[in-house]
């Protein structure tokens, strides 16, 4: 799908997306207790592979409206003979394929070539020390066995999804498992939302230290009543275009939020103030929006960029070479970007979405200021199906062509 956005300046207001972070979280803990209700879902391409994942994996599962009853998963004698569908969503795989080594039966789980592209290695490792099977082909991965409580020393810089999949899994089970972090702990506030999710449903795990957690065993998961919070990731899309000369009010965000993206808001002034380099470790998913914004205000240097490059495109090169067809230079290095100074230019060619909702999302919003028109446009079901209607009922005029 290809999309042309005109120029416009945004006024409104709207309801902030669910939190996809949060909502995949509620509904693994909503599937490992009884039975728990997961209110106010985006059905989202990738939480939509969530549900049906643990709907594969035996899981009662439920949908009215915007709300999924589900539960029963570890009281599942469910043959599990079809595979786990996981589409493009790296949380689904790596959160669930720790739940797949408590059942002792082959289980396969597939998703696109890309998502495979990204690192199983902590798996692959841990499946190895504990004789586990794990083949790995182009779109899937097979894994037999049974995971052993234990201790685990992860490192802390690949993915944090590897840590949250060990906490699901490890929390199930009859003894009690610690797992160390090795080396940096990057993102470790998306760690912070599975220990609250964890929470939410009567889960204890003691932090040790820094980077160190004792996972309770034998533990039961209560039975929940979950309403997701609102999403800073995607809210930061459109008070951007506040930025812009916009007037855009967007509801349903809690203030005492442990989503490291809520950051958005001191970064964009950062990059308005012209402030120093702009650290994304902790929240590589900002990465786009913020190229974006610095691309429209004089530019801004990045560090810890290097993790950008493994998400669902190389975000770093895919932003370079889209900012480029607005006459921005970019120059990218390592584990650094830097966004140069020079005049925002309407493109004359079409901007390539990259197959990635976030680059989508970002062009998006540059384009409000020059016009402009997207092709692939449509990757944006991966996390937000609805954003071109939200900007359309901020008063952007969006035509698919």
């Amino acid at each position: 799908m290809t999309v042309e956005i005109k120029k416009g300046k945004a006024n409104g207001q709207i309801m902030a997306p669910a939190s996809k972070s949060m909502a995949h979280r509620s509904l693994i803990c909503g599937a490992l207790s009884k039975q728990s209700t997961i209110k106010g879902l985006d059905f989202s391409e990738d939480i939509k592979a969530t549900i049906g994942c643990l709907k594969t994996l035996g899981a009662n599962v439920k949908i009215e409206g915007n709300s999924v009853t589900i539960g029963g998963l570890l009281d599942s004698k469910k043959k599990v003979d079809e595979p786990l569908l996981c589409g493009e969503s790296g949380s689904t795989l790596r959160f669930l394929l720790p739940l797949c080594l408590l059942r002792g039966e082959p289980i396969v789980l597939k998703g696109t070539k890309r998502l495979f592209e990204r690192s199983l290695s902590v798996y692959e490792d841990i499946a190895k020390a504990q004789g586990i099977k794990f083949l790995q082909k182009d779109n899937a991965v097979m894994v037999c066995g049974v995971l052993k409580s234990g201790l685990y020393e992860v490192k802390g810089d690949i993915s944090s999804q590897f840590i949250s999949g060990l906490l699901f899994a490890l929390s199930t089970l009859k003894n009690d498992s610690i797992i160390k972090i090795e080396g940096k702990f990057e993102s470790a506030s998306y760690v912070g939302l599975t220990l609250k999710a964890l929470g939410d449903f009567g889960v204890r795990v003691t932090r040790l230290d820094a980077k160190s957690f004792k996972v309770h065993g034998s533990q039961s998961y209560f039975s929940q009543n979950i309403t997701v919070e609102g999403d800073y990731s995607n809210a930061a899309f459109f008070d951007a275009l506040n930025v812009f000369g916009g007037n855009v009010l967007v509801k349903g965000l809690d203030p005492q939020s442990i989503q490291g993206d809520r950051v958005y808001k001191d970064y964009f002034k950062a990059i308005e103030n012209k402030n120093s380099v702009i650290d994304l470790t902790d929240c590589p998913d900002l990465g786009p929006i913020l190229f974006a914004l610095a691309a429209a205000k004089g530019g801004a240097v990045f560090s810890g960029t290097e993790r950008l490059r493994i998400k669902e495109s190389d975000r770093v090169s895919a932003m370079a070479d889209e900012l480029s067809k607005f006459s921005i230079p970019v120059k990218a290095g390592k584990n650094t970007v830097e966004i140069g100074k020079a005049t925002l230019k309407k493109p004359t060619v079409l901007l390539d979405g990259h197959n990635d909702h976030r680059i989508v999302m970002a062009l998006s919003v540059l384009c409000t200021i020059t016009g402009g028109k997207i092709m692939g446009a449509e990757a944006v079901a991966k996390s937000l199906p609805q954003f071109f209607s939200l900007l359309s009922s901020l008063g952007i005029e969006v035509n698919e062509i």
